[in-house]
């Protein structure tokens, strides 16, 4: 890419990014400093760090992203290696059905774990049935352990991200490697500790940065669950208070902290490049025939694993056709009326037409400027194309939770965005919100796709005289089509389905997402839940059809563009 056009991109891709990221980062962690005078204070940092209440949330948070990563990667790591290296039954099904999480919003997932595990639940409706005398107390199974509900919850939600780059880091792990250590004796679960593990330290550490911020700051899922002892939701409690009280702030400030100090010791720890990943591979990786005790082994992992996070779509598929369904293992009686409700709801109506111009907007901004960046990284000799490379991907390691909190830090009245604040039209912030958050996995998707394009079609367009302009729009962007329709999919899907920022920028009934509409149908009384179970189920089939059609295009690559 010649030097005039990579530097208008590169000035402009920066001046966006330290506008809608740097700076309300900034300002979040000003706030936290500053009192209601504007005088420098140190005060409600302290007070967030010594409060009880404070430290028990943060500590909570931390336990809660702890135990769910080590969940996650307890279920990811051996379904990745037994789905790389072996042979066995129904593996291509299975593959496909661990990805099947990733199309229900976690917090409506949650409905379905609530509807098993509560006092009138489905659980206690079958231990009621298998009791002899007929009479069984009702048990609140989730009761003082709802944290481990949440935990439970979110690993089965998120475990797919980390199969995804496990997946592809032992794909591109040169079995040749393996194989000398095998000659020397080293077998087994040596060989995978010593040999096998730092090859992949790379792409396990992009995965488990994801997990673990992700559910260090997740919103969603804790207030289905009445979580409140929880950073994220003692923030989120706190936003009508934003104007008059800077505390909000400090805890904010906090979890950013927080979210960057682990990106960073897990950086140092796992994300260092192994001397053995420079050499490219000797020839392909092979799956290996296995014994028919070792089959059985992998198609009972699988189906158990797959099994537990098919659980919650179940459920929330049968609440979607349920008329009535309380205290009994199945609904009381079934209807269709729901889905009609739910699409003919005032609320649900504008909603969906909210979110398709919201994601609409933000996905084609994100495939032009995203392809611009990509071109600019691959592309280009430009010295500053590592520092645009690193700040394109920098919202992937920021907790949404805070990002959305810097949006309406800067659109207070007085500030310099003041004409964005979200009271009067949240649309221009959530689109902004959602193309910045989102910009990473089109980034990615498109290097992808350049990184595996030679440029010698560029440069003979170039020699007979084609300008630039022409020159990727007639041969790059054709040869690199199924990268931009994926990971245009994927922005697309991800903010239609986005939490963090909607529930907080989304402040006004006729301007709600989905993912707000949803959340205010679960808390009304009566078909409430049951009308928010079907507009989930609608965004099951929406997400699944994404998620298949990014799949087909982008096939064993998908998971590079989750990483960090």
């Amino acid at each position: 890419m010649p030097k005039r056009w990579a530097v208008p991109i590169f000035l402009f891709a920066l001046a966006l990014f330290s506008a809608f990221f740097l700076f309300p980062l900034f300002e979040t962690i000003r706030g936290g400093f500053v009192d209601v005078d504007g005088r420098f204070t140190a005060a409600y940092l302290r007070e967030a760090v010594t409060n009880p209440i404070y430290r028990q949330s943060f500590f909570n948070s931390l336990l809660l992203a702890t135990l769910t990563t080590l969940t996650a990667l307890a279920l990811a790591l051996p379904l990745a290696f037994f789905s790389c290296r072996y042979e066995f039954p129904l593996k291509r099904i299975f593959s496909a059905i661990v990805l099947v999480p990733m199309i229900l919003p976690p917090f409506v997932g949650a409905i379905g774990i609530m509807k098993v595990f509560g006092t009138h639940g489905v659980l206690n409706a079958i231990l009621f049935k298998l009791h002899s005398s007929g009479c069984f107390p009702a048990i609140d199974w989730l009761g003082h352990h709802r944290l481990g509900g949440v935990v439970f919850f979110q690993a089965l939600n998120l475990y797919p991200i980390l199969f995804l780059n496990i997946s592809a880091a032992l794909a591109n792990v040169d079995p040749a490697q393996e194989e000398a250590a095998a000659n020397l004796g080293c077998t087994g679960l040596r060989r995978f500790w010593h040999i096998t593990m730092p090859l992949i330290r790379p792409g396990l550490f992009a995965g488990l940065t994801i997990v673990f911020i992700w559910s260090f700051t997740e919103l969603g899922v804790p207030l289905i669950f009445n979580c409140d002892r929880l950073l994220p939701v003692q923030i989120y409690g706190m936003l009508k208070e934003l104007g008059s009280n800077p505390f909000p702030y400090a805890l904010a400030t906090v979890v950013l902290g927080c979210s960057t100090s682990f990106y960073l010791l897990g950086k140092k720890i796992l994300g260092r490049e192994s001397v053995a990943e420079v050499a490219k591979a000797s020839h392909a990786s092979s799956q290996r025939p296995i014994s028919t005790a070792k089959k059985i082994l992998c198609v009972s992992l699988f189906f158990v694993v797959v099994s537990c996070s098919l659980l919650p779509h179940v459920v929330v598929l049968l609440y979607s056709f349920a008329g009535d369904w309380f205290g009994t293992i199945l609904p009381s009686s079934w209807t269709l009326k729901n889905y009609a409700a739910a699409l003919g709801h005032p609320l649900a109506v504008a909603a969906i037409r909210n979110s398709i111009c919201y994601a609409g907007c933000a996905t084609l901004a994100t495939v032009v400027l995203g392809t611009a960046i990509a071109l600019v990284i691959v592309r280009s000799r430009l010295i500053g194309r590592g520092l645009l490379d690193t700040v394109a991907m920098l919202p992937l390691a920021v907790p949404g939770i805070i990002i959305a909190f810097g949006y309406l830090a800067i659109s207070q009245r007085g500030r310099l965005f003041s004409f964005l604040n979200p009271v009067a039209n949240p649309a221009p912030l959530l689109v902004i919100a959602y193309g910045i958050r989102k910009m990473p996995f089109m980034v990615r998707s498109a290097v992808a796709g350049l990184q595996q394009t030679s440029p010698t079609y560029e440069e003979a367009a170039a020699s007979l005289g084609s300008p630039p302009v022409r020159t990727y729009l007639r041969i790059t962007i054709p040869l690199i089509f199924g990268n931009l329709i994926a990971g245009g999919l994927l922005v697309f899907s991800q903010t239609m389905m986005e939490v963090s920022d909607s529930l907080i920028i989304a402040q006004k009934q006729q301007f709600y997402p989905i993912t707000k509409a949803i959340y205010e149908l679960v808390n009304l009384i009566g078909i409430g839940p049951y009308l928010a179970c079907a507009l989930g189920v609608w965004s099951m089939a929406f997400l699944a059809a994404t998620l298949f059609a990014m799949s087909h295009f982008l096939g064993e690559n998908m998971g590079a563009i989750f990483r960090a």
